[in-house]
């Protein structure tokens, strides 16, 4: 989705190696088209999935996806979930197993905590570090966290703009 898209946008931005997962077909390509690389299952199932939001899946791929998942997320220093089901409670896709598993000092971003979140170690509402040093922000409503941060970060780009032109001694 879109927020997913423009975390690993940002992400290559910022020079990370960034890899990502959706069920939907069309999003494999606009991954890969960001520079990122595609992780995921690719199956028959996901063949049709179609539209611009993804339908639930299956327990059977929900297994396939969670074995995949396992040894991606233990690489990773930073995960971003961002999967939501229309009208129902967001998927689990990281487990405590999974968290148990990452580097101490690892962050997860869980955008779907409002909906129960997308990891299962996500308290919807809270910041909390596991046992294993591992930071789960679970926020409620993210999109109204953002336009304080953004505000501060043009007015700072701008703020360096004019100051390259600003002579100083010239009053």
């Amino acid at each position: 989705g879109v927020a997913g898209l423009q975390a690993i946008a940002t992400a290559r931005r910022l020079g990370a190696i960034v890899s990502a997962t959706d069920v939907r077909p069309a999003a494999k390509e606009e991954i890969k088209s960001l520079g990122a690389t595609f992780v995921g299952v690719e199956d028959d199932e996901t063949a049709s999935q179609t539209g611009a939001y993804a339908r639930e899946m299956s327990d059977a791929f929900r297994q396939k996806q969670a074995e995949l998942m396992a040894t991606t997320v233990a690489k990773n220093d930073i995960v971003i979930c961002t999967a939501l089901v229309m009208g129902r409670r967001a998927p689990t896709i990281v487990t405590n197993a999974m968290v148990a598993a990452m580097k101490a000092g690892s962050v997860i971003v869980d955008l779907a905590s409002d909906s129960g979140g997308n990891c299962e170690a996500t308290k919807p509402g809270e910041s909390i570090v596991t046992a294993n040093g591992v930071t789960v922000l679970g926020y409620h409503n993210w999109p109204g966290r953002i336009p304080v941060a953004t505000s501060a970060l043009y007015a700072r780009n701008l703020l360096t703009f004019l100051t390259t032109f600003w002579d100083k001694d010239a009053g």
